[in-house]
């Protein structure tokens, strides 16, 4: 069942009229020509590397992105890291002190963050007991003033994966925007819901190069959408939001899928002999199921654990001050050496 979304009933009316900032480069589209002489951007012409300005469009990394993932370029959005992202939706879709969105905790701590940035209200409805989305729950948060509800699958800080069942119901009912965060779907055995792009004109899909490509350190961020949520978003994003730099490190990288695949493949083994491990840690009460590249376990106390470990010199995240998460610890998945000095240091406390 198709959602009839309408896009012109969300866009903020400021950003409906905004004219976008045009830089010298989006003016001239084949810039990347050997032969050219620019004299256009005020630049300093003796060349280093990273004299010049990057693609504003970031073409080339579109274009891996698009053969990868089978989308069109026009599709996708790149951004400084999935915050600038998320911020973006934010500021084109959500009108300050009036419009609302809805998040599900214990989840990603930035929706809530950027909400409060952009003064918009966030509505938290708390995900179940086995850490899955209340359907009626969310419906009846709705009002005429809700824009966006964010998913996080697998969610973070929980591990795990929502119901298709539960996440198709929010995209043919709700006609607002749906954002299904999916920085750890890698890791997952659940499809990607890109693949549902056109036949849902309200979902949007972030993703990221910081967790399984490894790039964490060139904060690049990527959306996927339809067109005409693509476009929205491109007249207000920075001219030059993703430097040359990243640009090229991200080329890089994408060349290497195998490499990808195979590192991929080796945190997903180490996160089930960790898993194995934990059960036989005497103060873990409780080890929850995850797609991800971390685990959510339950411990008798959870400071104290987080204490322990720090004075053995490792560093984890302590998630016992999140909604559900009473006493929770999330370890993040490492190389082999780095998770048997873990379970070495959870052994000896």
């Amino acid at each position: 069942m198709k959602n009839n979304f309408d896009i012109n009933t969300i866009v903020r009316a400021n950003v409906k009229v905004l004219k976008p900032y045009s830089s010298a480069r989006d003016e001239f589209e084949d810039f990347n020509t050997a032969d050219m002489t620019f004299l256009d951007a005020n630049e300093n012409p003796f060349e280093n590397g990273v004299n010049r300005y990057p693609d504003p469009q970031q073409k080339s990394v579109k274009a891996i992105l698009a053969k990868q993932k089978n989308v069109k370029l026009n599709q996708i959005l790149l951004g400084n890291g999935s915050d600038e992202v998320l911020d973006l939706l934010f500021r084109a879709f959500c009108e300050p002190n009036k419009d609302n969105v809805i998040t599900l905790p214990p989840t990603y701590g930035m929706y809530g963050v950027l909400a409060n940035i952009n003064a918009v209200e966030n509505k938290e409805v708390l995900l179940s007991e086995d850490f899955q989305p209340q359907i009626e729950k969310i419906m009846a948060a709705v009002n005429e003033n809700t824009k966006i509800i964010f998913l996080c699958s697998p969610n973070n800080p929980t591990g795990n994966s929502f119901s298709d069942e539960s996440i198709a119901y929010l995209l043919q009912n709700f006609k607002g925007l749906i954002v299904i965060d999916e920085a750890y779907i890698d890791f997952s055995q659940k499809e990607s819901w890109i693949n549902e792009l056109d036949e849902y004109p309200n979902l949007i899909i972030t993703q990221t190069l910081s967790k399984a490509y490894g790039l964490a350190g060139i904060r690049l961020g990527i959306c996927y959408g339809s067109t005409e949520v693509i476009s929205v978003l491109n007249k207000i994003k920075p001219p030059y939001n993703v430097n040359e730099l990243s640009q090229k490190r991200a080329l890089e990288r994408l060349d290497y899928s195998e490499k990808i695949k195979n590192e991929i493949t080796s945190i997903v083994e180490q996160r089930e002999n960790l898993l194995k491990v934990l059960l036989n840690i005497n103060f873990v009460d409780k080890i929850y199921p995850t797609e991800a590249n971390f685990i959510l376990i339950k411990v008798d106390d959870a400071n104290k654990r987080y204490n322990d470990l720090i004075n053995k010199g490792i560093v984890i995240r302590n998630r016992t001050t999140q909604p559900l998460c009473d006493n929770c610890l999330r370890l993040t998945v490492g190389t082999e050496v780095e998770n048997n000095k873990l379970i070495e240091a959870l052994k000896e406390i």
